[in-house]
């Protein structure tokens, strides 16, 4: 028998098996005995030494082709196979129209935004109006203008950091407030959220934070009228039962000056050794205040007569660890999914 018939014959005897092969594994099986490297085809191909010159191309155009349609009919069997095991799967799986979707992942805003929202809602209640400005501020606006000139011991309480000369990342954003005196008649009523910077890092100190200060320019404004308007954001912000002490300080920009304390929202009116809010002293600093000094008035270009008015700052990460119970300042800050997705 040729080496044409007997590939010939192979070709034939394979394209029955494959047409009766009842399985995928079955397809394997033949693909591996025919067509594989010790296969059949194989074992007939090594007799080609045998041939004539003349012989051995028609040979293997011979052999291509067998093994082309051995391939072909594989494929085409395999695929059919591959079809009916989908159909059935598909018979088989039945979906419940109506169970309800797997909800999708949905952000939520930064604690710090949330509570930068809520302070300025609970203000905005009394008139004032949200401003901002630039990050990026001149040092004169920084400090001259709000009472803090170089030669001033307040200055070294601030690390400052210096972008150029007679430039600074804003250490406060009370160059806001100047910045609107310059450009507004009274009456003022405004708040000033945004990001400082100062070199400090640590579990209650960050290189960056987030200020708002408020500033209420009219004429007749009084110490009374700054104690209203921090009693009432304190009662809206911790609680109806809260109440504020001011003690006095010293701030630059304001004066009389005074710190801001509230009665501690945990331990109520009865102070415990044991709270971690207010380590047992009944009362939590929260901000700093005062009447804004006439100097500032002069540096702003106002010479109204008879305008008076105060101004106040708080930290906005103060505030949230607060009210959260945050331990850390740093941990705001970390971006760790775990921590902001409570908020």
């Amino acid at each position: 028998m040729s080496l044409i018939a007997e590939i010939q014959g192979l070709a034939q005897k394979t394209l029955q098996e494959v047409s009766a092969a009842p399985d995928l594994a079955a397809l394997e099986e033949i693909r591996v005995r025919v067509l594989g490297k010790k296969g059949a085809l194989s074992e007939i191909l090594k007799k080609l030494g045998s041939l004539s010159a003349e012989e051995r191309p028609a040979v293997g155009a011979g052999a291509n082709l067998a093994k082309r349609e051995i391939e072909d009919a594989l494929e085409l069997r395999k695929n059919r196979f591959e079809s009916e095991v989908l159909e059935k799967r598909l018979a088989s799986e039945q979906v419940d129209w109506t169970m309800p979707a797997r909800k999708p992942f949905r952000g939520n805003l930064h604690i710090v935004t949330q509570t930068t929202q809520k302070i300025l809602d609970v203000l905005g209640r009394l008139g004032f109006e949200t401003v901002t400005g630039p990050e990026i501020e001149t040092e004169y606006l920084n400090f001259e203008a709000v009472n803090i000139p170089k030669d001033h011991p307040a200055r070294d309480m601030q690390d400052t950091f210096f972008v150029g000369p007679g430039t600074v990342l804003r250490t406060h954003t009370s160059a806001v407030q100047m910045r609107v005196m310059r450009e507004q008649k009274a009456p003022i009523r405004v708040l000033c959220p945004g990001a400082v910077y100062r070199c400090d890092h640590d579990a209650t100190h960050s290189p960056m934070f987030h200020q708002i200060e408020g500033l209420w320019v009219d004429r007749g404004v009084k110490m009374s009228d700054l104690k209203g308007t921090l009693e009432f954001f304190a009662r809206e912000l911790f609680g109806a039962e809260t109440r504020i002490r001011l003690r006095p300080s010293f701030f630059p920009f304001v004066e009389p000056g005074a710190e801001v304390d509230v009665s501690c929202f945990a331990c109520k009116s009865k102070p415990q050794a044991s709270c971690r809010i207010c380590k047992g002293t009944g009362w939590l600093e929260i901000l700093g205040a005062g009447m804004v000094h006439p100097r500032l008035f002069e540096m702003a270009g106002i010479r109204e007569p008879g305008l008076t008015g105060f101004a106040f700052g708080l930290g906005v990460e103060r505030i949230a660890m607060l009210l959260h119970k945050v331990p850390d300042l740093r941990l705001m800050f970390s971006g760790d999914s775990r921590f902001l997705s409570q908020f």
